[in-house]
């Protein structure tokens, strides 16, 4: 907000959203960084998962939260998957925290968090 990247109230509102993330929650293994490019399918197999740099011990809700961000039209198929009672509310909260925090990671990096299916769009999709 200060340097003019995020309007007030949309950062106010995600902030709201997320702290459903915020919440006491059973431990689980974790990859801490599952996204599609690490993933490997074969049909509709998977074989094989990389990058486990992040792994450790946290909220299961949260890979699931990084697997479908940005593409949140998968997420209904994402948690049949799953198998499980998933709260929507906690996917949408981990959406909008990790968005908020990587904004300015992406920018001092050279990245552009405003390009279309981004960290921007995936604030703006909780308004």
């Amino acid at each position: 907000m200060t340097n003019g990247v995020l309007p007030a109230d949309l950062v106010t509102r995600n902030r709201q959203v997320a702290e459903a993330a915020l919440r006491p929650w059973t431990p689980a293994f974790t990859h801490g960084d599952l996204q599609i490019a690490h993933v490997f399918v074969d049909g509709d197999e998977v074989t094989g998962i990389i990058d486990w740099s992040e792994a450790g011990q946290g909220d299961a809700l949260y890979d699931l939260a990084t697997f479908t961000l940005g593409h949140q039209e998968h997420l209904d198929d994402v948690i049949a998957g799953y198998g499980t009672d998933i709260d929507l509310d906690v996917i949408h909260a981990w959406w909008s925290l990790r968005s908020l925090l990587a904004v300015r990671w992406l920018i001092e990096h050279g990245f552009d968090p405003s390009a279309p299916g981004c960290e921007v769009d995936v604030l703006r999709s909780r308004m």
